[in-house]
């Protein structure tokens, strides 16, 4: 599977008292297609997977599937805290007609490294489906070693992976000893441009739900046309916004607001996380607009 591209982990919106709007969520895939994404995560951690019961997750990819099959490429988040759970939301999900998994490693229990090596292999030989790694141990707990990946050369189901620790000789790592083996995602939003340098071609972007344009805009400039001086000067408009998503500690409610900023209201996220204060929003909102009114 060809993973190059803009690939938004998309938004669950919400209702005021917690119900999913699956209306809503469909508008939000209409418009990302519109804007000229290149793939759809459902359930990954921008779209609050751990804060939906099982089932909720499964009407989700339901909603999703049923809108969008054969319009864009769909990935399916199936992270779970068991490998069992794992399990029946991969199989779910191939069932409702995804693409693709991202799978991380289960969060919490915190595995070893041939736990975890063990886990995926499960997932593999009970799913073979075209795989996403997604190596973030600031939120499972756990990472991907260098010697963990290279135990799974030999299965050709295991094809991407999006790099989330934000350490620049791991990604080069990644790009230079692993190309063979792994397409490399960018899952370090204020690293986009150094990741793009060092032959990535995908980048995994939350902010894309509400900055699509200027997303699909930095990939074209950096991967398709290789033109870096283009590339950044659309990065250098972006860092700010980037910055602030990824260090200001309230990643989906930022997501959440640049949506309504953008015209596409999904509500808050879900308790524990609390929306954002007036000063909060009115820091983003600055940050938004500086960036959007470069639009041509």
């Amino acid at each position: 599977m060809n993973f190059d591209g803009i690939w938004t982990p998309v938004v669950t919106p919400f209702a005021q008292d917690g119900v999913i709007q699956l209306d809503t969520l469909k508008n939000v895939v209409d418009t990302l297609i519109d804007q000229g994404v290149h793939g759809l995560i459902i359930g990954g951690t921008t779209g609050e997977y751990y804060a939906l019961s099982k089932e909720e997750r499964k009407q989700v990819f339901d909603a999703v599937a049923g809108h969008a099959k054969g319009r864009i490429p769909i990935m399916a988040g199936i992270n779970a805290t068991t490998t069992e759970d794992s399990l029946e939301l991969g199989q779910y999900a191939k069932a409702a007609g995804f693409d693709a998994i991202l799978v991380a490693a289960p969060y919490y229990c915190q595995p070893t490294q041939d736990e975890l090596l063990t886990h995926v292999r499960r997932v593999d030989d009970a799913l073979d489906m075209p795989i996403m790694l997604y190596n973030f141990p600031d939120r499972t707990g756990t990472p991907m070693s260098l010697e963990f990946i290279e135990a799974l050369r030999e299965r050709p189901n295991f094809q991407a992976i999006k790099e989330s620790t934000g350490s620049i000789e791991r990604m080069h790592a990644l790009a230079t000893e692993f190309r063979d083996q792994l397409q490399l995602s960018c899952g370090m939003d204020d690293q986009i441009l150094e990741f793009f340098v060092w032959g990535a071609r995908s980048w995994v972007c939350g902010a894309s739900n509400f900055l699509a344009p200027e997303h699909v805009a930095l990939y074209k400039a950096c991967v398709v046309d290789q033109d870096f001086v283009a590339g950044r000067e659309i990065a250098t408009r972006l860092l700010p916004m980037l910055n602030l998503l990824e260090q200001g500690g309230k990643f989906c409610q930022y997501i959440k607001y640049g949506c309504e900023l953008a015209g596409l209201p999904v509500e808050p996220a879900r308790a524990p996380l609390l929306p954002l204060n007036d000063e909060e929003k009115a820091s983003f909102q600055r940050t938004y607009d500086a960036l959007v009114q470069h639009r041509d």
